[in-house]
């Protein structure tokens, strides 16, 4: 998922680390990796006995508009991965509020999409919607 793709996160834009060896799901039969890919229909149980010796998960979002990988990683971190969590793809900055609130701690973006949403728009939508979260918290049921 990487090749000049950027990473989100609140401190702003980085550049994705090429070597970082994330493995797909599969690959956690073969070896103990620090980094793990899951796509969507990946049932994250799987990581369940693996979760303290993974470094790291990246959830791909293979379009804008699948939300499962939200859940996905809602579901890990009520698990107790205590890891560092990706979400990777096609994600737009309206979309950034919701990433931490579901328990990701960055986003990996291509390097066309911060181009045209750039790291100023990013950290607009995270400063604007975490009010909103924050009014949805506080209201009456």
């Amino acid at each position: 998922m990487s090749g000049g793709n950027v990473v989100v996160t609140e401190a702003g834009f980085a550049t994705v680390d090429p070597d970082e060896g994330f493995v797909p799901l599969t690959a956690l039969g073969v070896a103990a990796p620090g980094a793990v890919d899951l796509l969507p229909a990946d049932d994250p149980a799987a990581l369940a006995p693996h979760l303290g010796q993974i470094a790291a998960i990246r959830v791909a979002f293979p379009v804008f508009s699948d939300g499962r990988g939200f859940t996905l990683a809602r579901d890990l971190r009520r698990m107790g991965f205590k890891g560092r969590l990706r979400a990777a793809g096609h994600l737009i900055a309206d979309q950034y509020p919701m990433a931490p609130a579901c328990g990701f701690d960055e986003v990996e973006i291509a390097a066309d999409l911060a181009a045209r949403q750039t790291e100023a728009d990013w950290q607009h939508a995270a400063r604007r919607s975490s009010g909103y979260l924050d009014r949805l918290r506080a209201a009456p049921a």
